[in-house]
Order: C-alpha cells, then sequence, then structure tokens
C-alpha cells in the first residue's frame, strides 16, 4: 500500500513539474514575442547590433536579465535593455530565459 502510495505522488509530481514547465514556456514565449522578438530575432539568433540570445546558458541570461533589470552597464546596448528589463520580475526572468534555452539545438 505504502509503495503503490508513493508511486502515485511521484507519478503525480512528474505530472505536475511537466504542466508547470509547459505554462512557463508559454508564458516565457509571450513575454518573448512582446518584448525581445523585435530586437533578437523570432528564434534569439541575433539581428543587427543585437546578440543572439539562443545557446547561452541559462546562468548567463538569468544573470544578465538581473543586471540590466538592476540598471547596471553590461555593454553598449545597456541603455537599450534596462528600461525594458526594469519591470521584470524574478518570474518574468525565468520564463523568459526557459523559452529561449528551448530554442537552443
Amino acid at each position: 500500500m505504502r509503495k503503490s502510495l508513493f508511486v502515485s505522488l511521484a507519478a503525480l509530481a512528474m505530472v505536475l513539474a511537466t504542466q508547470t514547465s509547459a505554462q512557463d514556456l508559454d508564458a516565457g514565449q509571450k513575454l518573448y514575442k512582446k518584448s525581445c522578438r523585435s530586437c533578437h530575432g523570432p528564434t534569439a539568433k541575433g539581428m543587427a547590433s543585437f546578440p543572439k540570445l539562443a545557446g547561452n546558458t541559462e546562468d548567463y541570461l538569468v544573470g544578465r536579465l538581473t543586471t540590466y533589470r538592476a540598471g547596471e552597464k553590461v555593454g553598449p546596448n545597456t541603455a537599450l535593455m534596462a528600461p525594458r528589463a526594469r519591470n521584470l520580475s524574478d518570474e518574468d526572468i525565468t520564463n523568459i530565459v526557459t523559452f529561449i534555452v528551448s530554442l537552443s539545438p
């Protein structure tokens, strides 16, 4: 009885984790389309002077967005990025990064 309860709870946890990931991915895609796509391109491969995002690690992307959000200078595009990142919550950043990472091969 205990074993089947444990297995059932483990299966439920996996289903909930998958649903949360799908929801996070969808939320990230919506935020990316709204705030990032016009400069970084539809698949985050960069455009003109705007860098490629796809292929970077999750830690790197979270770090950059967090730094921009704090208003700290990162590079030549800080003036463009800081206002866009200023109002992102930690959850928004996680969702956007989840979406960008999903684009990587």
